[in-house]
């Protein structure tokens, strides 16, 4: 494909999008919504909570720093389409092995740059964030619109089944020096407990983190019964991240309600959801969501502000709250909330990302967190 070949994102409400085309050639639908980090695209695009979802990123230079080997956060690319402003074709990194327009290809996804991403990002937080269709291969206005239209929407959709292992495995990979670099607390030293983590589409940031926290790590589906959980004889059970509406995800709500009281429980992302629901919380969808390395978050318990990595576009109604779920963060933006605690059963969780490898780092202390639950126990 020429670097100048042309390409356009079109959405629901009408508005189109030019621009140039970049990594893999075709044509995708998904729900457009953007992040507003300044780093860390490549740990976005390997991020399966992205599943079903055209990323546009509001910082305008994307890839400067190439991509590399080790900050993959799963074992491809889940997105269904990616929307910079400008791209590096030309990174310099010492860690770099590829340009971001190479591994986009590779990876077989669909990119477009040139795109005025203010006016988009603008259009999405008026409007809220919407169905559109990115090609390279229709670029009749018309068209792409009505394709966008008539596209299926996010909610109501079980994405999990499509990013989750097929089957279960053991986990031995800790965080590598750069990585430990940045956390407030030293990893564990004692037990090695057993934790079983539920992947309903994991980030390995997580897992790197559990397992530099101490924790022997076995990794089992997201459509995994309680029973099938209780089998590998855990201390603790971890509810991973992951894509879409948590609503239509009856069976992982199932395992959760039967788990709870018998070993602790830790969610993060879209495992503090399905808690939530598990525990007769209610979810809805937020307007245009929360996407970035920059979300500011009170932790109720010591007064302290903890700047967040947070990617969802649901949120569990505050209103909606039974009396054995306890707040225990809230997001200052928007005072949604951001993370809970059960007050009979030992199991907590948080919206955000306190594993974010590209920073920041204020919420490392929850991996550690669990530990202290599971010493308790």
């Amino acid at each position: 494909m020429s670097l100048l070949a042309p390409a356009k994102l079109a959405l629901a409400d009408g508005t189109v999008y030019p621009g140039t085309a970049f990594g893999a050639s075709g044509e995708v639908y998904g729900e457009v919504c953007f992040n507003t980090s300044m780093t860390g695209y490549q740990e976005i695009l390997t991020d399966p909570s992205y599943c079903g979802q055209i990323v546009a990123m509001t910082y305008p230079l994307i890839g400067n720093y190439g991509v590399n080997t080790e900050d993959i956060e799963s074992r491809g690319l889940s997105l269904r389409g990616f929307v910079v402003r400008e791209l590096c074709r030309q990174p310099s990194n010492f860690r770099s092995t590829d340009t971001l327009d190479g591994y986009l290809k590779k990876a077989n996804v669909v990119g477009i740059e040139g795109v005025d991403t203010r006016a988009l990002v603008r259009r999405l937080r008026i409007r809220g964030a919407m169905t559109g269709v990115l090609s390279t291969i229709d670029l009749d206005d018309a068209s792409l619109v009505k394709k966008a239209q008539t596209s299926p929407e996010l909610v109501g959709q079980d994405l999990v089944r499509e990013v989750m292992p097929a089957k279960s495995f053991d986990w031995t990979e800790g965080l590598s020096a750069l990585g430990q670099s940045g956390l407030p607390t030293a990893p564990a030293v004692g037990k090695e407990f057993h934790v079983v983590a539920i992947d309903y589409g994991m980030k390995w940031n997580i897992l790197r983190h559990l397992k530099t926290a101490g924790f022997r790590v076995t990794v089992v589906p997201g459509t995994a019964t309680a029973d099938e959980v209780l089998q590998h004889k855990p201390d603790g059970v971890f509810l991973s991240n992951g894509p879409g509406d948590p609503r239509p995800l009856a069976y992982a709500i199932e395992t959760i309600r039967k788990l709870l009281g018998r070993v602790p429980v830790f969610g993060i992302c879209l495992g503090h959801q399905l808690l939530g629901l598990a525990c007769g919380a209610e979810i809805y969808k937020l307007k245009f969501g929360h996407r970035g390395a920059n979300q500011p978050v009170l932790n109720k318990d010591n007064g302290r502000v903890e700047i967040t990595s947070q990617n969802h576009g649901f949120a569990i109604a505050s209103e909606s709250l039974p009396k054995h779920l306890e707040v225990t963060h809230v997001n200052l933006n928007d005072q949604t909330i951001e993370g809970l605690r059960h007050r009979d059963f030992p199991a907590f969780c948080v919206q955000y990302h306190p594993e974010a490898s590209a920073g920041p780092h204020d919420s490392g202390y929850l991996f550690q967190a669990f530990r202290q639950l599971m010493t308790k126990a």
